[in-house]
């Protein structure tokens, strides 16, 4: 089993996306900004064009956040991109007028629909990465990925990733296309995904965690505080400073409305815990774990 946590004095500060798109590795989920009129859009936009000045190269959406509000608003940001900038957004989960609200669909027609009204809303003939939301369970996975793969052989899509899947799913996938990203819920208190991050690790796939920051029990926050002290560091800025040293192909992509929590965020990427801290956090994160 590989080790949790390590030295971060040589940790990397990017990460080569299928081997051919290089970012930072502490990337900017744009779930969070508002979409609703000025005065909030304003500032929305401004979180968005600042993630980018401070050299985030990395920002995901989805159809899901605001039915494609939220792509919009990124093209009204960021448009026309850097060279260097990689939007990765998501597909396979539709509205419906049902009670929900909501329903998976990645039938291949309609993925092609989704795929291409994303690219629309985001002013672009070409995603850098495009990730399947969920795994639609009324459909064959090898159809689904089939569908993204026909869509990257006519340049549409650059990579394809997968969200919220086992390692088994994983695998299965990976006999349909190449996948050089999954998204999946991670952090140091939350590790039901060890498992995909390691085959991630091992073939050298993208691990996107989502919600990479939690909030933490008595016990473990007490310890998490220790550490902050420590680092001269917020609690947030060590979990995602752990995140970045548990393993080399981890891109954290938190989330925020807030200028001042967005450079914040971004200073994370600069701390550097030493082994014995990190060890420490590891064990505290463990426990939490395994009791919670």
């Amino acid at each position: 089993m590989t080790s949790h946590t390590r030295d971060t004095s040589g940790t990397p500060s990017t990460f080569s996306i299928g081997g051919d798109h290089r970012v930072t590795r502490l990337g900017f989920g744009a779930m969070r900004l508002p979409t609703a009129p000025a005065p909030d859009r304003k500032a929305a936009v401004a979180v968005a064009r600042r993630a980018v000045e401070l050299g985030v190269t990395l920002i995901d959406t989805a159809h899901l956040y605001g039915w494609g509000a939220n792509e919009e608003l990124l093209a009204e940001a960021l448009h026309p991109y850097p060279d260097d900038l990689l939007l990765t957004t998501k597909v396979g989960v539709v509205r419906t007028d049902g009670p929900e609200g909501w329903a998976y669909d990645a039938r291949p027609e309609s993925l092609r629909e989704q795929v291409e009204q994303g690219l629309r809303r985001l002013r672009t003939e070409r995603v850098g990465l495009l990730q399947l939301h969920r795994i639609d369970p009324k459909v064959p996975l090898a159809e689904q990925v089939g569908a993204l793969r026909d869509l990257q052989q006519e340049g549409k899509i650059g990579h394809i990733g997968l969200s919220e899947v086992t390692a088994g799913e994983l695998a299965e996938a990976r006999g349909t296309a190449e996948i050089a990203g999954v998204q999946n819920r991670y952090n140091l208190l939350d590790r039901e995904y060890e498992p995909v991050l390691e085959a991630c690790e091992a073939a050298g796939i993208a691990f996107l965690p989502w919600r990479p920051v939690a909030a933490a029990a008595p016990g473990p926050a007490a310890e998490l505080d220790a550490v902050a002290a420590e680092l001269g560091a917020t609690v947030p800025q060590v979990l995602l400073a752990w995140l970045l040293a548990r393993s080399p192909v981890m891109l954290p992509i938190p989330g925020t409305a807030s200028l001042a929590h967005l450079e914040e965020n971004v200073a994370a990427a600069d701390l550097r815990p030493t082994g014995s801290q990190l060890r420490r956090l590891d064990r505290t994160g463990a426990s939490a774990s395994h009791t919670g």
